[in-house]
């Protein structure tokens, strides 16, 4: 089993503690910041714990890289503190459990390959001149598991991680380009995190669509349209894991035109969509935190709802929708850059 590599001492001597009062969901001042994180830091009780909105954020704002996120969810499993029903996590481990087939469906990968997870219902946002030379994996066997942070269950991640990535070493692929942002978490910042070394490049969906769209504009410059509106971008919890992504997204705007309104609930401010919440059972936390988001994507003048998570995009569709908004997934936003989608 890989160990967390946490290092109490880092935290011992911060004096910002900005891991808790930067939360969004828990409030703290200095002196009760510094006692809850001491407890934690001891591996005591503490109400964080227990009403942790289990959303990432302080991975992002700890800024000595000491993965307190991973430490407050591991925590949470050796306390048997459960963030979500049991039956809703059990049923949850059962239904993503590998099937071991990976073998009968996938033989030797030349170069790169695009790991749509487990959500082939987007397979048509992937196709076309941007991923002509990407093969598509998916399925239960490349699963990364990594959701389970939001149950406080990361034994099941370190069961299942080093299968998943055998699996992909085994068709000797050299880059694995991660649709969504929390496979791109756990190859880029979990894994390291738990000394488990991956034999591949992992690549982020928008580093790959930035190339693509530089390589296409490079060829022909009037192969990609300025499209001249306006988006709001949900950002997804899991972005939180690997921040250094969010730039390659901003080039891509830039290049096809489209502006990013510099609205309040957006990058470190992000707010969750809800879909956690309202697993865990906090509905009316969830409704406050759509309503605020929604109301700020408006407030800010946007034409449209950006999104890269597809939890994230099932969760508030329905609801930008009602308000104006077009929702859009970045993928599909390029492919209408590029003329293939109107």
């Amino acid at each position: 089993m890989y160990e967390l590599k946490f290092d109490p001492e880092v935290c011992a001597v911060c004096e910002t503690y900005d891991c808790l009062m930067k939360c969004q969901y828990q409030t703290f001042d200095q002196e009760s910041a510094r006692a809850e994180r001491e407890k934690i830091n001891r591996g005591d009780d503490s109400r964080v714990l227990h009403d942790c909105a289990t959303c990432y954020a302080c991975e992002e704002y700890c800024q000595k890289g000491n993965h307190p996120f991973y430490q407050i969810a591991e925590l949470q499993e050796a306390k048997d503190i459960w963030p979500a029903p049991k039956p809703i996590v059990h049923q949850q481990m059962k239904m993503y459990a590998p099937k071991g087939d990976f073998q009968d469906h996938y033989q030797e990968i030349k170069g790169k390959a695009l790991d749509l997870c487990l959500f082939p219902a987007l397979k048509g946002t992937i196709q076309g001149e941007l991923y002509e030379d990407t093969s598509l994996i998916m399925g239960r066997d490349v699963f990364c598991n990594l959701v389970y942070l939001h149950f406080g269950k990361a034994s099941v991640i370190k069961e299942r991680a080093p299968q998943v990535i055998e699996n992909l070493a085994s068709t000797h692929l050299e880059e694995l380009v991660c649709y969504h942002d929390e496979c791109y978490g756990f190859y880029a910042s979990w894994a390291s995190a738990h000394g488990i070394d991956v034999p591949f490049k992992p690549t982020h969906l928008f580093e790959h669509l930035r190339d693509q769209i530089r390589a296409k504009l490079a060829q022909d410059p009037g192969s990609v349209k300025k499209l001249g509106i306006k988006v709001a971008y949900q950002r997804p919890c899991s972005a939180r894991l690997t921040p250094e992504s969010e730039p390659f997204l901003d080039e891509i705007l830039e290049l096809i035109g489209v502006e990013r309104v510099e609205r309040t609930y957006d990058r470190e401010n992000a707010l969750c969509c809800g879909a956690v919440l309202r697993a865990q059972g906090r509905d009316e936390l969830a409704e406050d935190l759509n309503k605020r988001n929604i109301q700020d994507m408006l407030d800010f003048g946007a034409g449209m709802t950006l999104f890269n998570c597809p939890a994230c995009y099932s969760t508030l569709n329905q609801m930008v929708t009602e308000q104006g908004l077009k929702p859009i997934m970045v993928s599909d936003l390029c492919r209408l850059a590029i003329g293939e989608i109107a």
